[in-house]
This record gives C-alpha cells, structure tokens and sequence, in this order.
C-alpha cells in the first residue's frame, strides 16, 4: 500500500503541472464523493431548503463554486458508524485526525471529559472547530455539541485563516446544523465491551416544526451519554505497570522502594518494610533497577487510575428561525451543556520522610535496633494508597447564544449577513487526598506526651493530630483529615464572536459571474482562573493549581474573490482563479495577515483539478500570554563562563505577553473525478510548514541555544554589570518549526440494486500517507513519522486508510469497515529501545440496522454494531495510545424511532 500511495502521489504531481503551467498559483484538492450524482459535497458546500450555502474552505457561497482548499465532508451516517460516543471519535477515526485528547489519554491529567480535534498530528490548538460557520466558546471540545443535531461535518484538511481567522492552520472542522429538521427523532443504546466492563447507556431525541404557516422553523435536540469507563490500567493487557527500563519496554513494573506500608532506605534497617501492625517485614523487592522494580511486590498508580475515563454528560442545542420577509431571515440559537464525574486519579505517595527513632508510633523492637545502631533517626518511602491518594471531581458547562440576521438583494444577486455571539465555558475541578506540606511535616514527627502518655506532635502546631505510617491501614482518619487537603480550580472562560459581511456577483465575464466576499469579525476573549486558599499559598507537597487571569481583543477584515477565466476550451473547460486576504489586529501583538491564492480547473469532463497556496496564523492563546508568574532559582552553566560551573541564576516562568503569532505556509494539490455514475475518486498533496511555533524550554536550554547563535532567545537572557548571567526569562516562547507533508486520496463507489426496497451497494476508501513530519528548534531536526504508539508525544503512521463496504436500503443495512495502521514505532525519538517496532495492524467493525415502517415517514430501527471485531490487543504499552485499540470487542446495540 505504501508503494501505491507514493505512486499515486507521483501522478498528482505530474497531473497538476498542468495546472501549474496555466496558472501562477498554488496546490489544492476536493475530498468528497460517497455519493452517485454530482452533489453539494463534492461542490464543497451545502444547501439548506431556504437555499442558503456553506461553503466551509471558503467564504464565497455561490452555488455551485468550488473551493480549491481540499475538504472532507461527512454525513450523519457516516458519523454513528460504530456508535462512537461523541463526534470527536467518530473523526478520530479518520486518517487525517490524532485522537491526543480522549478518554484514553486522560486518565491521569486534568483534561478528562474533554475531545478536541487534532487534524494531521500538528496540536488540537492548530485545528479550528466551527458550529455553522462560528467558534466554540469550550476549546474546540465537541462533547459540547449534540451529536443527534449535526447534519454534517465538513472537514478542511488545509490552511483556512483567510477564511476563518486564527488557528485553521492544519484545518477546519465545521459542524452544520439540522436546522430544517420536520418530525421526532428518539433514540436509546446501550454498549458493553466483551469483558464486562465500559458499559455504556445513550439516550437522545429532536424535534423539530415549522411555524407561521412556513416562515418560521424550529429545532431542539439533546443526548444524555453515561460510560463507565475502564477504571484500572491493568484491565488490559499490554496497557498498565509497563515502563522503559534498561531501554526495554517492561511490563510488571512497579516502584522500587514506595511500598505499601512503608519501606525504610537508610541506616541499619534498611530494605525492611513494614507489616499492618507496624512490624518489620521482608518484602518481596523483585529487581530493582533505579526507581523501577521489575515484579516483586513494587506498587503502581495504574493498579488504581483509569484506563479509560469514566464519562457522564448531557448536552442540549435549540435552534429557531424565522423570515421576517422574502428576503431577510432572523435566525437564533442556544447550547447547553455539561460533563460531570469523579473518579480516582493518583496518588501523592512519600519519596523520603526522615522518622525519628523516638518517634510515637515505632514499636519497642525497632527503637531497641535503632539504638544498637546508634542510629537516632532513619528515612523511609510509603506507597499512600492509605493516606493520600486522590479523586478528581469534574464539573465543566458550557452555555453559548447565537443571533444572526441573513438577508439578500437584487433578486438574490447580492446575500449579507451579521451576527453575534456570546459563550461561557465554567471548568470547576477539585482534587481531594494531596498532602499538605508543613501539616505532614508536623504530623509525622510524633512523640509520646510525658503527661498524658499519647502521641502528640512535637511542634505542638494548633490543631496537629500525629500521623501513623508504619504498615498499611495504620494513619487513622483523624490524621488524614489533617495531613491532606483538597486542590481547587474554577476556570471561566468567555468569548464574543461578532461579524458582518456581504458576497454577490457584482459583474459577468464571459466565462462566468465574478463572485466577491467581503466582511469584518471581531471576538473578545477572556480567562479566570481561580485557585483555592491553599493553592494560592503553595501549601501542598507535589501538585497544585496556579491562578490565570488575562483576555485578549482582535478585529479583523477580509475579502476573497473567484474569477473566471476560461470555460468551454479544451483541457480548460472551467478555469477559475481564487485570492483571499485577512487582517487580524491582535490586541496583544499587532496585526498580522493571512492570505491565499487557488485556482480550480475542469480538464476534462469531470475530471477537476485544484490548487491552493496560502499563508495561515495561530496567536497565541490567553493560558500562553498570561499563565502564572512563577519565580525561582536555577542552577546555570554560563557558556561564557562555563569553567565556573553552575551559577545559581533568578528564573521567570510563566506567560509570556511578547509572544508573536505563529505563521504557516501551506500548499496543496488534488484532483478529483467523476468517471462514472457512482464513482468518485480524489487525490491530494499537501504540505505544511508552521514557524515561529510556540513553546517552553528550560533555562539552561535557552542559554545554550543563545550561545550557538539563535540571537532572538539572547533576549531573554539578562546580565549583570560583571557580565554574568543575573536572570532567565523561561517562558513560551517562538522558538521550533514544524514541516508535515504527504497524500490524502478517497475513492467512493455506489451502486444501485434492482429491488422494491430501493438497495445500494456502497464501497468508499480513505487513506492518508505522510512523507515527513519534522521538528526544528534550531539545534536538531527530529523526524517523528511512524512515532505512533504515545499520545503525549510527536508522531503520525506512515499510512492510515479505513475502507468500508456496505448496503443500504429502507429496511436493512449492513456495512463493514476496515481501519489500517501501517507499522511504526512505539517512539521514533529512542533509538536505543530494543522492542520499539509495532507491527501493522488492522481492526475490522461491523454494523447492522433494520428498519420496520409504521407509516408515511414513519419507522422504527434497531440497529447494532461491533467496534474491533476480532478483539484485536494493542501494542506493548498502550497506555497512552492515540491510535490503538485498548478496550477490545466492544458491541452496541440501540433502537431509534422517526416520525
């Protein structure tokens, strides 16, 4: 497959020369094609029944245009293929889509319950996600919006600023809205995996009615979704206790001395750990290399901590119109929605604890040792499943309104628009079971009382209960109460999105009309973090909240335009050259500009070629200008002075206000034909390059990186009046490049068969290859295609293609899909790891439906379907997989009915 992608990529590149040599512009594709006849889909845009059009890679909404930019546009059937659990799976099985955030990647980090979109690896922050053309409030979070009220998602695999503003660098996700939905939808399944475990219930339903005797129409839909999760890493295999050890990937991996109980590593008791009554014990220590233990009775947060996360949600959207004359719609909206849970997270286990040998609670046998050895105090590590191991509590909602005013002239020569937007995203997260610093510090140094004869704390801090941590089971509630607390944020972002434009066809050349748009957009953006008491004072031991306060304006202008050239000459049978332009003035960082240049061209019937070059930014966003200001002292070596040593060197961390947006140059190049009925075919190059992009680096790395010549990172640096180096700004900063290239190619095939129940055969491939995928950040050029196997990490597969083959009809359906990983890496990056190869794999899901009619549009469905059929394991250490399948055969079965 490999070869024949690289093949097909040569024929592209041959193919569009030809573009190439009549017309100065730049590379493009079109994406679509599952249907028979030509459609809004393969035009790149959709229509409504009032006639309005979307055309998502561009703004010029002329029927019938074709954008240059590629695009992959879906359908809600194509959607609930499998029943995923929001639409962000259902992308995430898309070639082109990174699932980096999911509920398989979030077990142990405080992003759970959210599902953006990661479009060709490149970060979720570098994909836009749009609900009919305008931005999410919820960070691009699709669990926000209701899966039953998408009509259909377009999917713009390429620069979009021009466009659409800030961060459509690697592409667009734009959601549209069933707004003309006639009738009652309900549904309700349920899904079980073939284990037992990640049960899932799914209710959801719509309505939707005209009014006004037609000029009014009115929508509402929501779905309630409640999955169990898989709540221990070690429910799978391959997945929980692996480590890389000896650059191995290991399993049956625990830590080396943070027992269970406790474990003392120092003086003349050491490697004792400690029984539940406070004896010493022999433990079971395996083999020890560094911090890991291979077997024995090493102790792991992944025996405790979700596999996948638990998630509990509902989210509800009403829609309404109405004409409020032939030629002028009111149009206004409302989205609601909200994910709660609580579940266990990670423990905040003792590293070294120094105990002292008068200390309350050690029995007489271990004082009378320590005593013999001298000893008057010895350290200890504890495993503090018993003490201090924490649950994260999630409550995030999201409410958003829109109004908007659309409306035409000149017999619908001329279309405007405006419209505005307000949205609130609360994100409330507490964590209970995090130790205290001083509080334990106080609580473990315990004494007996000479007067009462109990166990009191040596500080005789107020309200000090003394701590028992020797054996498991010994700290009594009392003392937990004391020695934890509970870290809290309240994070509340808002945006206002406003906008007004105007496109038309202001005059008629003879190969067709020309076709403008032009308008201005503005959105206000704003973030408040807030921290609880404890937080704010740093009191815990190892994890904390910060506070984040900061907003940001930008207004912007823009304007596009489609003009024809040629129609009806041989090899030019329709020749259209595209440019757009946008200018964005940032609040934080001045203005900057995106732009782009396409053409499209018919060479043969149905046979269209398309190219596109385009300049797109991403600004920074609130949490990398203003994060928390943090100060502290580093040890430096100072090249300048590197016979010195470390210097101890003042660090600023943090935000960072001078931030610069990050740019992206992008070509693409496709065809896409229609040879005949009911085969559609397209193939696409595209290539990527992002400067300047936004990162963290360490002190001593900028420093470094100053020496070697990046000159811009000396700015960061300040020295004092002796010429050595006083402090270190080490924030975020416009430091690496990212380069991605490759292919994206669809073929589509539908085929009617002569029955009375109107049947179709359907055959559609998808399939992505990626040449390079490449970071430099001024020191080393990394290479990260066929890195696969770690979420938190760069890295795509060489290859994914998913290839589906099914029949539907007005009663049963059936389909079958293939999804294909070509074989890679666990991590690219580690040359050293001797079990770092991952074969090629391929899942294979099933789906079946049966509808029974009951009337005129009426019917009632059943339907089921199996995700990973042939219960296929993943990978060693999946853990954290964006790609392989951790949970096995997973079936579904659920019942709609319309009327």
């Amino acid at each position: 497959m490999e070869q024949l992608l690289r093949a097909r990529r040569q024929s592209i590149l041959a193919g569009t020369a030809l573009i190439a040599l009549a017309l100065p512009a730049a590379p493009a594709l079109a994406q679509s094609a599952a249907q028979p006849e030509q459609t809004n889909a393969e035009t790149g845009s959709n229509a409504s029944a009032q006639g309005e059009i979307v055309v998502t890679g561009s703004r010029i909404d002329r029927p019938g245009y074709e954008s240059p930019t590629p695009l992959l546009h879906m359908t809600q059937a194509d959607l609930d293929v499998v029943s995923r659990t929001n639409i962000g799976a259902a992308l995430a099985d898309l070639p082109q889509f990174k699932a980096s955030q999911s509920p398989q990647t979030s077990g142990t980090n405080a992003q759970a319950g959210r599902f953006p979109i990661n479009i060709r690896g490149l970060g979720e922050t570098r994909s836009l996600v749009l609900v009919d053309g305008r931005r999410l409030v919820s960070d691009n979070d699709l669990n926000t919006v209701p899966s039953i009220m998408i009509k259909s998602v377009d999917i713009v695999t390429g620069g979009a600023s021009a466009a659409w503003g800030s961060d459509a660098v690697a592409g667009v996700v734009n959601m549209l809205i069933d707004s003309d939905y006639d009738g009652v939808r309900l549904g309700a399944e349920g899904g079980i995996s073939s284990r037992g475990d990640a049960g899932q219930v799914k209710f959801e339903g719509k309505y939707g009615t005209a009014f006004a005797d037609g000029r009014g129409h009115f929508v509402i839909g929501g779905e309630y979704v409640n999955n169990d999760g898989i709540l221990k890493k070690t429910d799978r295999k391959n997945t929980g206790r692996f480590a890389t050890v000896n650059n191995t990937l290991t399993p049956d991996v625990g830590l080396a001395t943070r027992l269970i109980g406790g474990y003392i590593i120092s003086g003349a008791l050491r490697g004792y750990g400690f029984n539940p009554d406070g004896t010493l014990r022999v433990p079971d220590i395996g083999t020890v290399v560094g911090t890991n233990m291979i077997g024995g009775e090493g102790p792991s947060d992944d025996e405790r901590s979700p596999l996948i996360t638990p998630q509990k949600r509902y989210t509800v959207m009403a829609k309404a119109s109405y004409e409020l004359t032939d030629t002028l719609k009111l149009s206004a909206d409302l989205r609601y929605s909200r994910y709660y849970n609580s579940y266990t997270w990670f423990g905040d286990n003792t590293g070294s604890v120094t105990i002292r040998s008068d200390n309350a609670f050690l029995n007489d046998n271990i004082k009378q040792a320590l005593a013999a050895a001298r000893q008057t105090s010895f350290t200890m590590a504890r495993y503090n499943a018993d003490l201090s191991y924490s649950t994260i509590n999630l409550d995030r909602r999201s409410i958003q309104g829109t109004i908007a005013l659309d409306g035409s002239f000149d017999d619908g020569r001329w279309r405007y628009g405006a419209y505005y937007s307000h949205g609130q995203y609360r994100n409330k997260i507490n964590t209970p079971g995090f130790l205290i610093a001083q509080n334990f510090a106080n609580a473990v140094d315990a004494v007996i009382s000479p007067t009462t004869g109990q166990a009191v704390c040596r500080s005789g801090a107020a309200g000090c209960v003394p701590l028992n941590l020797f054996g498991e089971g010994a700290p009594s509630q009392a003392a937990i109460d004391y020695v934890t607390g509970t870290p809290r944020l309240n994070g509340l972002n808002k945006i206002d999105t406003y906008g007004v434009s105007l496109r038309g066809e202001p005059i008629d050349l003879p190969a067709g009309p020309v076709s403008i748009a032009i308008g201005a957009e503005g959105r206000n953006l704003s973030t408040a973090n807030t921290v609880g008491a404890l937080d704010a004072a740093k009191a815990f031991s190892t994890f904390y909240f910060s506070s984040l306060r900061g907003k940001y304006d930008v207004k912007e202008a823009f304007a596009e335009i489609v003009v024809p050239v040629v129609r009806d000459v041989p090899m030019l049978r329709k020749l259209e050259l595209n440019g757009a332009a946008r200018a964005s003035d940032y609040s934080t960082s001045g203005t900057s500009w995106s732009w782009k240049l396409g053409a499209t061209n018919e060479f043969l019937p149905d046979v269209i070629g398309r190219v596109a070059r385009s300049r797109d930014i991403r600004a920074p966003n609130v949490s990398e200008l203003y994060s928390n200001q943090t100060v502290s002292y580093v040890g430096v070596v100072d090249p300048l002075y590197s016979s010195e040593g470390s210097r101890s060197v003042l660090v600023y961390g943090g935000g960072n206000a001078s931030l610069r947006p990050e740019k992206a140059d992008t070509w693409t190049v496709g065809i896409t034909t229609a040879p005949m009925r009911g085969l559609t075919a397209s193939i696409d190059y595209f290539n990527i390059s992002i400067k300047d992009v936004i990162t963290s680096i360490s002190a001593q790395v900028l420093v470094d990186r100053c020496n070697t010549g990046n000159a811009s990172l000396c700015n960061y640096i300040t020295r004092g009046t002796d010429g050595r180096i006083a402090s270190v700004a080490s924030s975020s900063v416009n430091l690496s490049e990212f380069k991605t290239d490759g292919v994206d190619a669809e073929l589509a095939y539908t085929m009617p068969v002569n029955n009375d129940a109107n049947g179709k055969l359907t055959f559609r491939l998808l399939g992505t290859w990626v040449n390079h995928f490449t970071t430099d950040d001024g020191i080393s050029k990394v290479e990260y295609v066929k890195s696969q196997g770690y979420a938190f990490v760069n890295g795509v597969p060489r290859i994914r293609a998913n290839a589906s083959v099914g029949y539907v009809s007005d009663g049963f359906s059936g389909l079958v899909r293939a999804r294909y990983l070509s074989s890679g890496y666990w991590n690219r990056t580690s040359k050293a790891l001797t079990n770092n190869h991952i074969p090629a794999y391929t899942y294979v899901d099933l789906q079946l439906s049966q509808k029974i009619p009951f009337g005129e549009g009426k019917h009632f469905e059943l339907y089921g379907n199996v995700s990973n059929l042939f219960d296929k394991e993943p990978p060693l250490y999946s853990t954290f997989s964006p790609y392989y399948d951790v949970i096995g055969r997973y079936m579904t079965v659920g019942a709609r009915l319309e009327f």
